[in-house]
């Protein structure tokens, strides 16, 4: 087969009956590693998938939402994460955000937790995109509270969950570990809960 007609193919719509979200994540990563960040395109990845430009955002909230899980491989969806925490009370917000992330990661295998960590200490562009991805998420969760300083809560919120993560799944420190899910919620949500709406003591 000529290296034209391979393109061509690659190139062309997708088959049918394949998932848009599932299609859009393989062309990205193709995108991603042949361009780099910075030169891919949400237009050149949808023209790979074969599907509008406008499904990137619908499905994954822009470039950085689809990198993160085509690249970062999230295990879960920014946008349908952000509906589930934005539904309910503002005060217990900080025991939602511990039981979704810890239950996704668990459900993941801890695995993915691990590959991520991998892809941002030795990819620059990976860190600065999950910082980014991270600072975006928790800027919309705190903008629908009107919390001030949204800034410093988003970067707290962060380094709460990322180092649950590290602690949980990379160093495995017992008994974090091992811990059920609504311990660690019992535990560390009024921590988190003090970042998102409470007095920083600044």
């Amino acid at each position: 087969m000529s290296t034209e007609d391979t393109t061509s193919r690659r190139r062309g719509r997708r088959p049918a009956g394949q998932d848009t979200r599932t299609a859009l994540i393989e062309a990205a990563r193709a995108v991603f590693a042949e361009h780099g960040y910075e030169r891919a395109t949400v237009r050149a990845i949808a023209a790979r998938a074969g599907v509008d430009a406008a499904m990137v955002n619908h499905w994954f909230g822009g470039k950085e939402g689809l990198f993160a899980q085509a690249v970062l491989e999230l295990p879960f969806s920014p946008l349908e994460l952000l509906a589930t925490l934005r539904d309910g009370p503002d005060d217990k917000l900080g025991e939602r955000i511990v039981r979704v992330f810890v239950t996704r990661w668990d459900g993941a295998g801890g695995d993915t937790f691990q590959a991520l960590i991998r892809s941002v200490a030795g990819h620059e562009l990976a860190a600065t995109v999950l910082r980014d991805f991270f600072s975006r998420f928790f800027a919309e969760v705190i903008g629908d509270i009107g919390s001030d300083q949204p800034g410093l809560r988003t970067t707290l919120c962060a380094s709460q969950v990322v180092g649950l993560g590290m602690v949980r799944y990379i160093a495995r420190f017992e008994p974090i570990a091992s811990a059920e899910v609504e311990t660690l919620v019992t535990a560390i949500a009024p921590n988190l809960q003090r970042y998102l709406t409470g007095d920083l003591g600044l």
